[in-house]
């Protein structure tokens, strides 16, 4: 696409109130910045801001559109540093959608490309307990994709603390031999990166007072239970299973 369709789109967008035109000029905008030139090209176009616009709308499937769009945007590092104002309202779309639902999935999908670095994690601090309980409440689709988020922000120390208070009480069913192989594997680096990150404190965080359903109880203090399911992960088929519970059980 040149520059004057997208801008035709652009202008498009910002024109109409028909959902059916926005959503159908979403999916274009959305199918032309898989091109890396496009998403430049839309950046320059002030088109960012124009469909960043459209998150907080009232027709989901606009939204769900608009959040398609700026994932595939936010494959490029300039435009993240303009898209990651949204990153409050993308989590208020996550939180608010239907479980499971198409425009779910969209927002935890742009908030996954957006965790990447650990640059706007800061923006995501308070909405770990939403996304623990999409987590907890979730399809096998939904709880892969949410996973995808939280292990990003597992890696960073700074988060940890956010993570441990959280009370997620169904966490330790993920880890079983019956999982679906993605979700377990995710579950399973998301607790290495905690357990690495707590020892790596020197003790301080283990201090902190934290309730019976914490995840910090679950998988870090002397938890005979998240031990059992540890002990017969080991003798799990899959490699890179066995890998990441080695990692725990050694650190």
């Amino acid at each position: 696409m040149d520059a004057d369709a997208l801008q035709k789109l652009i202008h498009l967008l910002q024109a109409t109130d028909d959902p059916l035109i926005q959503e159908q000029a979403l999916i274009t905008v959305s199918n032309s910045a898989a091109f890396s030139v496009n998403q430049d090209m839309i950046r320059n176009l002030d088109g960012l801001s124009v469909i960043g616009g459209m998150l907080s709308g009232c027709v989901p499937k606009v939204t769900e559109k608009a959040l398609n769009a700026l994932n595939n945007l936010s494959m490029n590092i300039k435009n993240q540093e303009e898209i990651q104002v949204y990153i409050e309202q993308v989590c208020k779309n996550v939180e608010s959608a239907p479980l499971n639902s198409d425009l779910q999935l969209a927002g935890l999908r742009l908030l996954t490309n957006m965790s990447v670095t650990s640059d706007y994690h800061h923006k995501m601090i308070n909405k770990i307990p939403c996304l623990l309980r999409v987590l907890s409440e979730g399809s096998e689709r939904t709880q892969i994709q949410v996973l995808k988020v939280l292990v990003n922000l597992s890696a960073n120390p700074a988060m940890t603390r956010h993570f441990l208070r959280a009370q997620v009480p169904s966490l330790l069913l993920l880890f079983d031999n019956r999982i679906n192989r993605d979700i377990l594997l995710r579950a399973l680096v998301l607790a290495a990166n905690l357990k690495k990150n707590v020892n790596n404190e020197g003790g301080s965080m283990i201090q902190d007072q934290y309730s019976e359903d914490s995840v910090f109880s679950i998988l870090c203090r002397d938890s005979t239970p998240f031990a059992q399911k540890l002990a017969s992960l080991l003798h799990h088929p899959d490699p890179e299973v066995k890998e990441q519970v080695v990692r725990i059980l050694t650190q």
